[in-house]
């Protein structure tokens, strides 16, 4: 049997606008409120809401064999609630089918964890209480910023009480051993791990419209037959990826929403096959071996570490810098400032500083 874990993770960052140096001090506007508007905006068109309406189909044609996860951070949720409240209300359905589970993660979608565990801890108690809010969920299972694991982090996410942690699979970590099953950390005998399997998940979102790639065009077929390869050899096939895969990264003309509205229903005919969530996952599989990891890996470029966010000099400063201020900033009980803050701790800006050049910048 191969169960398929289809996890989406649904983000947008409050973009800063350019900040001259003769507004410091005198201007604590930091974020560009047209083009956030814009793009937002631009996105839910494009992608957001064809791809909730696929989805929704889908889980109504297939009496109850599709399930799906996502990730919705708070960055994306405010802005969702600003600019296009329509949008919540889509996602909304999708929870009320009873065939999504959400999960949890930091509120901005911060490097938290690796520079101050109270912070971090903060971030996930305001998450949490965002989704009771507007879904009224409470979940279960979590996933670090950019798919952050290491042995540490794992027992601090099991003391947390979650079921489970979604982590990229990792070849160095891994070994012999495949993505294809449910593992442990070497530090937490609780927790279980979800492992992205990185290969099949980029095939769609960074390689599904590459033509010089060499099986270039993805077709649900030859998508499906991968997956029904697994029988035997593997028990899940983690499928972990960006929401914005999907009318965003790859347009609507490259024909992801055809090949989106069509594998499911072909990985479904094999008898074998069905989609679960993780929490799902977790109830059906048992752990099939321990990962000894006491690096910090993550989801992104050929090292899968945090080289694209804290690589070069500029980018460790501007994140010691920014996790200095905690107790000022908290001390101050300013609201706003506070906010501001953490909307600045946002991974995506300390992407936006990366310098990696040729292959480390590549899938």
């Amino acid at each position: 049997m191969a169960s398929v874990c289809l996890y989406l993770h649904v983000h947008q960052p409050w973009r800063i606008r350019k900040y001259p140096i003769f507004d410091i001090g005198q201007n604590h506007d930091y974020f560009d409120e047209q083009k956030n508007k814009e793009i937002l905006q631009r996105v839910v068109k494009k992608s957001y809401l064809p791809t909730n309406n696929i989805l929704l189909d889908i889980i109504d044609t297939t009496d109850g064999r599709f399930n799906v996860s996502f990730s919705l951070t708070g960055t994306l949720l405010d802005q969702l609630e600003k600019y296009a409240p329509e949008a919540i209300f889509s996602f909304q359905q999708l929870v009320d089918s009873g065939h999504v589970e959400l999960i949890s993660e930091t509120y901005f979608h911060s490097l938290a964890y690796l520079y101050s565990k109270d912070e971090f801890k903060c971030q996930v108690e305001l998450h949490k209480k965002k989704l009771k809010e507007l879904f009224n969920y409470e979940p279960k299972i979590f996933r670090n910023t950019e798919l952050m694991f290491s042995n540490q982090m794992a027992k601090d996410i099991q003391d947390l009480d979650y079921k489970a942690m979604l982590a990229e699979g990792v070849d160095d970590v891994l070994q012999w051993q495949s993505p294809n099953f449910i593992y442990q950390a070497k530090s937490a005998n609780k927790i279980k791990l979800l492992l992205r399997n990185y290969q099949l998940s980029d095939d769609i979102s960074f390689r599904f419209s590459t033509h010089g790639w060499k099986d270039w065009p993805l077709t649900p077929d030859k998508f499906a037959n991968w997956i029904n390869s697994v029988n035997g050899s593997g028990e899940i096939v983690n499928l972990f990826m960006d929401y914005e895969t999907f009318g965003e990264h790859q347009w609507e003309e490259t024909g992801i929403f055809d090949f989106l509205n069509k594998f499911p229903y072909l990985i479904l005919s094999h008898p074998d096959n069905n989609f679960k969530t993780p929490s799902q996952v977790i109830d059906t599989y048992q752990a099939r071996g321990v990962l000894d990891n006491e690096k910090t890996t993550a989801w992104a470029d050929t090292e899968r570490d945090m080289s694209a966010w804290l690589g070069n000099d500029m980018q460790k400063k501007a994140a010691q810098q920014l996790y200095g201020l905690e107790n000022d900033v908290k001390a101050s009980a300013d609201e706003k400032l506070i906010e501001d803050w953490r909307k600045l701790q946002t991974s995506d800006h300390f992407y936006y500083m990366c310098t990696k050049w040729f292959a480390d910048g590549d899938v």
